[in-house]
């Protein structure tokens, strides 16, 4: 089997797979929605950096049915650390990406999940179980499933950064000095700009209702889940330097069409590492 394609098969069962992930994951965190969560603050003096007892209690159901199914795989998660990162399959996980989101109370947080193979993300989920929304993506496509059905999902055109719609999390507290005046360069740019969405704006790129989000700072399991998603829509996602994402994350930059990228990369490079 070549690094660059799971058979049919394998990749159809693996879908499945990860939309039972993504449906047990909300059964252990939705009732700490607007409830008692338990949270914890883990930043200590880097400031804070909330976790709570649905971000430990996800994580742990999805890696339990992991390892009940496919005990050969390897788990990367935000929580609960590595087991055998290097495997041929890798899972790499974030059960509540926004725990900021989560414990304001407001519907914007995700569940990622992404599926490396041979070291190459291949299958990746953003779910909002609020919403009842997972969004999911391959090489061969991309769709929403949701309480109206399914849909595919595909980026739209935006051939200039002028008619962009962006966004980014929070560009006082995720870029530094030099990431801060690139932003800004971007944002004097762009149509019009939405803070605070996590990666449920990486959602909207694929479904073709925004058009650039940019991040620094990113860990694996931010961004592994985006990568088949927005590339299933028709999109892309890169570094500051317009090159292919590595595996630890880092700056981001994630559009559905390829001529905003590059007119947003003027500015973004100057800052890039």
């Amino acid at each position: 089997m070549s690094a660059d394609a799971p058979s049919p098969k394998i990749l159809a069962e693996l879908e499945n797979f990860l939309l039972s992930l993504n449906r047990a994951s909300a059964e252990v965190i939705l009732p700490l929605f607007r409830a008692e969560h338990g949270l914890v603050d883990k930043g200590g003096a880097k400031g804070f950096d909330p976790v709570t007892e649905a971000d430990k209690g996800g994580e742990a159901t999805i890696r339990r049915l992991i390892a009940e199914r496919y005990p050969e795989h390897g788990v990367i998660g935000e929580e609960w650390g590595e087991d055998r990162p290097e495997a041929e399959w890798v899972w790499v996980l974030d059960p509540v990406d926004g725990t900021r989101a989560f414990i304001a109370g407001l519907p914007l947080w995700t569940t990622l999940i992404g599926l490396r193979f041979q070291g190459r993300p291949v299958l990746g989920s953003i779910g909002q179980p609020v919403l009842g929304e997972v969004f999911l993506g391959h090489a061969a496509g991309a769709r929403r499933i949701g309480p109206q059905g399914t849909s595919p999902l595909r980026v739209r055109e935006c051939p200039q950064l002028t008619q962009a719609i962006i966004a980014t999390t929070d560009p006082e507290d995720c870029f530094d000095g030099a990431e801060l005046g690139a932003w800004r360069q971007v944002r004097a740019a762009a149509r019009l700009a939405r803070l605070g969405c996590d990666a449920y704006a990486y959602a909207m790129v694929a479904a073709g209702t925004m058009d650039l989000v940019v991040e620094a700072g990113l860990k694996a399991w931010d961004i592994d889940c985006a990568i088949p998603l927005i590339e299933g829509a028709g999109g892309l996602v890169t570094d500051w330097r317009g090159r292919p994402l590595g595996p630890n994350g880092g700056q981001v930059a994630i559009a559905g069409d390829r001529r905003c990228l590059e007119e947003a990369l003027v500015a973004l490079k100057r800052s890039a590492k």
